[in-house]
């Protein structure tokens, strides 16, 4: 399953309205969590002023709850053709990189608190993502 910005920084925000909504999500779901760079970067961002959950997050990784899946340079022209599809939405890179990866890495669920683009972006053929929670 893949991994979204917002479940992460819920996780590890106590503080976060979805907190308790994510964490219990979290326990269901088999390890690891797929991610990637962008997905990272935009989490340590929005994490940046909270040091303990900065440290958290880097362990999550480290101890195989989350997982980078690689992104390299032959995937940027799949990711540049769905921000370009996208481009009404305002899409972020995190959002298009994961739908890049579910196409492919055959990947059909992404555990997102960003229902507004997961619910309109399309799998290869048509098929809907399924979105966790």
């Amino acid at each position: 399953m893949l991994l979204d910005t917002g479940p992460i920084v819920a996780i590890l925000g106590e503080a976060d309205e979805h907190h308790v909504r994510c964490v219990a999500q979290l326990r269901e779901l088999r390890a690891p969590l797929l991610a990637c760079w962008p997905v990272l970067t935009e989490a340590a961002w929005l994490l940046r002023r909270h040091p303990a959950a900065m440290t958290k997050l880097m362990a999550a990784f480290e101890t195989g709850v989350f997982e980078l899946v690689p992104l390299d340079a032959s995937d940027i022209t799949s990711i540049a053709a769905i921000l370009t599809k996208y481009r009404t939405l305002g899409v972020q890179l995190a959002d298009a990189a994961l739908l890049h990866l579910a196409n492919r890495e055959s990947i059909d669920a992404v555990f997102t608190l960003g229902r507004r683009d997961f619910e309109v972006f399309r799998l290869k053929g048509g098929k809907r993502l399924r979105l966790i929670p």
